[in-house]
């Protein structure tokens, strides 16, 4: 991972974010689609374009969890796009939480716990990018300075 400061400490937290996201979103679509919405009530997608849960479990299944899939293999394979993949991943899992909250027009506390773990996943990507200043308070000259 050329250009990054990637620690493995910082790859692990990715890792570990990347992959409880990936099992939430498999768990979801098994049971908003196989489940029959896990019980979550029909009223609350009243007036959307879906009249079930199936669609949004599919949805939820493939593109939540499946940018998650990619940037696990793409980490795992050591390609240089991992970082860039998973803060894609992290931004995916919060963009669905707002839309899930502006559909249903209901909260839960779940609805916070996924949206950090996307914020989480997109802040150590950045970081693995190499956002982080080294040394940290590192104070760059002004301009017109030597």
């Amino acid at each position: 991972m050329k250009g990054t400061t990637s620690s493995r400490a910082l790859r692990i937290a990715l890792g570990v974010v990347a992959w409880f996201n990936l099992l939430s979103a498999v768990a979801g679509m098994i049971g908003l689609t196989v489940g029959g919405g896990i019980g979550i009530p029909l009223e609350w997608i009243e007036g959307s374009v879906f009249s079930s849960y199936f669609w949004p479990g599919v949805i939820l299944g493939v593109v939540v969890g499946g940018s998650q899939a990619l940037a696990l293999t793409a980490q795992r394979r050591r390609f240089a796009l991992a970082w860039g993949l998973h803060a894609a991943a992290g931004l995916i899992m919060m963009i669905w939480i707002f839309v899930e909250i502006a559909i249903m027009l209901v909260w839960s506390p779940l609805h916070g716990i996924y949206f950090v773990t996307g914020l989480v996943q997109v802040v150590l990507a950045v970081l693995a990018l190499g956002a982080w200043p080294v040394p940290f308070l590192r104070r760059d000259p002004p301009r017109g300075m030597p």
